[in-house]
């Protein structure tokens, strides 16, 4: 039974009560209407809590940057690539000077600054035709450019930074400024032809100096001319060939059926033809020199 001294302690409880249960309702009606908001600005309501960082652990969480801390690109950062209309960018090719059918004085230029560097073995004509072509091709595969076979300006600059101008002599065909060979070692030295079939020329030396450069050819990919160190062993002025039966004048055999002669075929077609493994001297003035200094028992080196 209570007393009359405990109503009033009763009656502030019940009071504390109905305060405490009206606070309660207020806040889950407030956290409802935060919650429904939330939903309708289409994200997800979390905790006041910072979010975890990039490389935090699981159940860690690392301050949230500042808007005043975090980088924002501007137009002008170059780290921060901008799209572009039309895809990604790409290189312009380089444009095209010659080509195949191409007529003029400055295809004649280019036929002559290739003969200086062994890459053209034809009278310069002034017409771009396959044999032009093969030689460009041949110049760009070496220097790593395109082989197209069209001469366009990056590779006509790189022939002219390797080349000279022309003489009149080199345009008309009646020269040919080659570089001269590098001789091998084993040409030093003695009484040599020194054949290279890197310049496709024969150098005859005398102990060193070399006495006359003439230019050569060699046999086809099934019929190769062999390379090392031979022997001059047999001398014919007018040797017709057994097998072929084509003539073969001042022929110096050095390895077997092989030999060092001039060649009627080699002066008409150049190097469009191949021999059966001599090595062809197209210029006959010159090979009647060779022929009458040479004797049996010289050297022959044959060498890249």
């Amino acid at each position: 039974m209570l007393r009359k001294s405990d109503i009033p302690r009763a009656a502030t409880g019940r009071a504390v009560i109905r305060r405490t249960a009206v606070r309660r309702a207020v806040i889950r009606r407030t956290l409802a209407a935060a919650a429904v908001l939330a939903v309708t600005a289409g994200c997800t309501a979390q905790a006041a809590t910072s979010r975890p960082a990039a490389d935090a652990k699981p159940g860690s969480t690392a301050p949230a940057p500042d808007a005043a801390s975090t980088p924002t690109p501007s137009a002008s950062d170059p780290g921060t690539p901008s799209a572009k209309p039309g895809g990604s960018a790409t290189t312009a090719k380089p444009e095209v000077l010659m080509a195949s059918g191409s007529k003029s004085e400055r295809v004649r230029e280019l036929q002559a600054r290739l003969a200086q560097i062994g890459w053209f073995d034809d009278t310069p004509t002034g017409t771009y035709g396959p044999v032009t072509v093969a030689s460009v091709k041949g110049f760009q595969g070496k220097r790593g450019l395109p082989t197209t076979g069209d001469t366009d300006t990056v590779t006509w600059q790189k022939l002219l930074a390797m080349t000279k101008q022309p003489t009149r002599d080199e345009l008309t065909g009646k020269a040919v400024n080659k570089p001269t060979a590098k001789l091998d070692p084993r040409c030093r030295t003695g009484r040599v032809m020194c054949v290279s079939k890197t310049t496709r020329t024969l150098s005859w030396v005398i102990d060193g100096k070399v006495q006359s450069t003439m230019d050569v050819r060699f046999g086809s990919q099934y019929t190769p001319t062999r390379e090392g160190t031979f022997s001059v062993f047999h001398k014919s002025r007018h040797h017709v060939s057994s097998i072929y039966h084509t003539p073969m004048p001042y022929a110096m055999f050095f390895s077997g059926g092989q030999a060092v002669h001039y060649s009627a075929d080699f002066a008409a077609r150049g190097y469009n033809g191949a021999s059966h493994g001599c090595v062809n001297v197209r210029n006959e003035g010159k090979i009647a020199s060779l022929f009458a200094q040479v004797r049996q028992g010289d050297r022959v080196v044959i060498y890249w």
